[in-house]
């Protein structure tokens, strides 16, 4: 009988680092003799679990075959339950490994999120707690007025204060959530009042409170369910695409998701986000009827999420997108999308940078060039970035510049100049924090076609909202509810047409929002009758089931996007 070869585990770890991206001949077998030995083995410390995690994960997006991707997600299931994950559980706070907490200042329809779900296990994370002393200014609104008296006669803490009020059975978390919930107010207020506090708070980590409940978010599990899963038998492609060329290349295809799916993949982004300690609107305030997969081939997918009517924005469509392979979350995009131009924001994870970043952001660019006829880009200088530890560390800045994106701003085209002469003299040169600081301290752009101005990032949008305030200020000053109902009057008159009923919610705020922009519209009085027809249905897309409709009609609105264009690139009156 064969004895089964015997591997350390320190240099089993190194070992599947080194060979997790290979592929072919006798990669598979190896692997997974080395996942097996791993699976079984007891590790000494944190930073060895978190190595071992992130192989496993890697393996399961990029599996070589069914048997690895079995392994590794049969490992990956029993991780919480590891012994040394126990015993190291401190050390691997806000990791997103199973079993592990996580700490951060969630933002409020996430809180609310969390709670519906697994209010055992959200608690306050006092010591983090900065704005603790708020509390006493809020307790009079989040509270009875029969228990106010207290609050006179008695000092507490904070602290002491939350556990008096509190149930037996309830965490401090959860009875402060509960009490916001409760506050007689819009949606918008409450948000305001409890971001302003902004309570840091802890999801700990353990099993599912009871059976049928779902898990806890972790990266270990935190999948895609029905996806196909693709096996890679070629090495990772190195080479730099051509852009442009990428945008011509058919995307394999997209689908609707029906809402029950819709919402699996909106909770899947939610809790990609939690389990990074990051949260992103979009996938807060995701739209179930706005879902849609997006296949790009090669198991790589994309769940595109719209936002509910009522958090969408006056003029762009936004829309967030969670980057699956092989239904493993990998990353994700932000694009804010109009005039055949995206805004985009492009964030691979951490574990997954060392595979396809460009040729993945590639297939962002057609996805959006397919999505909304987008022939130009521009990149964010946060995004770059610009007050951006992280995106200098990964040289966010030269990412974007190598695939061909190029500055307009003139002191920032000197900047790079600069650099790339240095570059030229010196191959072995490296441009410092500060460089790259002031190198990402303006957007960078793309033109597929010939280079425009009326471009998302060249465009100032709030100059058009700059333009509405003087307007409704000049209405009725600040009684601005009364001056946006006559605008609403007005604007539909010159439309011919009606104001939505209130029952039609999502349309009728679409047509709240838009009346007094579309009184400001240079020259709108003289459009003719189908031009001022098709920006009433341009209208009624914005508050349609799918934002990327009102995205394409506005764009096919010739006098529609000039007048537009015009308030973007020019002040409003003073008072």
């Amino acid at each position: 009988m064969t004895a089964r070869r015997r591997t350390h585990p320190a240099r089993g770890l190194t070992e599947l680092e080194q060979i997790r991206g290979t592929y072919g001949p006798g990669a598979a077998a190896r692997k997974r003799a080395l996942v097996a030995a791993l699976g079984r083995a007891r590790l000494t410390n944190a930073a060895q679990i978190r190595r071992l995690h992130e192989s496993l994960v890697f393996l399961c997006a990029y599996p070589d075959d069914g048997a690895i991707r079995h392994d590794c997600e049969t490992v990956l299931a029993q991780f919480a339950a590891r012994p040394d994950v126990r015993r190291f559980r401190s050390a691997l706070v806000d990791s997103g490994i199973a079993g592990t907490d996580i700490h951060y200042r969630f933002f409020w329809f996430t809180a609310q999120w969390l709670l519906r779900r697994w209010p055992a296990h959200l608690a306050v994370d006092w010591p983090e707690f900065s704005n603790r002393a708020e509390l006493g200014n809020l307790w009079r609104i989040l509270l009875p007025a029969s228990e106010s008296a207290a609050l006179d006669d008695i000092e507490r803490s904070p602290r002491a204060w939350l556990d008096t009020f509190r149930g037996q059975d309830e965490t401090d978390a959860a009875f402060l959530i509960r009490r916001f919930s409760a506050l007689p107010a819009d949606a918008f207020t409450v948000e305001h009042l409890y971001e302003r506090l902004d309570p840091p708070l802890v999801l700990r980590g353990g099993p599912a409170p009871s059976a049928g409940a779902p898990a806890l978010p972790s990266r270990s599990t935190g999948r895609a369910p029905g996806l196909p899963v693709v096996y890679r038998t070629r090495p990772f492609e190195r080479t730099r695409p051509d852009l442009r060329r990428a945008l011509r290349i058919p995307l394999a295809g997209a689908r609707e998701v029906p809402e029950r799916e819709a919402q699996a993949l909106i909770d899947l982004a939610r809790a990609a986000m939690i389990t990074r300690s990051r949260d992103l609107d979009s996938f807060e305030h995701g739209d179930p009827r706005d879902v849609r997969l997006i296949d790009c081939g090669g198991g790589l997918q994309f769940a595109c999420i719209g936002l509910i009517p009522e958090r969408r924005a006056l003029l762009d469509g936004i829309y967030g997108y969670l980057t699956l392979q092989s239904g493993v979350p990998t990353g994700y995009v932000l694009a804010s999308a109009l005039f055949q131009s995206a805004f985009v924001a492009y964030n691979v994870f951490e574990t997954f940078r060392g595979a396809e970043a460009a040729a993945v952001y590639a297939r962002v660019l057609a996805m959006l060039h397919a999505q909304f006829g987008a022939t130009a880009f521009a990149i964010d200088p946060y995004q770059l970035g610009h007050d951006n530890a992280e995106g200098q560390k990964s040289g966010a800045w030269w990412f974007y510049y190598k695939l061909g994106f190029r500055p307009v701003d003139p002191v920032v085209q000197a900047r790079a100049r600069q650099e790339l002469a240095r570059l030229r003299a010196d191959p072995r040169h490296r441009s410092t924090r500060a460089t790259l600081q002031a190198l990402a301290a303006a957007p960078l752009f793309l033109h597929a076609g010939r280079e425009r101005r009326d471009v998302m990032g060249r465009l100032s949008l709030g100059h058009a909202s700059l333009h509405i305030s003087a307007a409704l200020a000049a209405r009725a000053g600040g009684d601005r509810e009364a001056a946006i109902e006559t605008a609403l009057q007005d604007a539909t008159r010159l439309l011919g047409t009606r104001a939505p009923r209130r029952s039609d919610a999502a349309r009728r705020l679409a047509w709240e929002r838009w009346a007094p922009l579309v009184l400001v519209l240079p020259g709108v009085r003289r459009w003719p009758g189908s031009d001022l027809q098709d920006l009433a249905r341009v209208i009624d897309a914005k508050g349609g089931r799918r934002e990327s409709e009102f995205v394409l009609a506005f764009d096919r609105h010739a006098r529609l996007r000039r007048a537009v264009a015009t308030l973007a690139h020019t002040s409003p009156p003073t008072a």
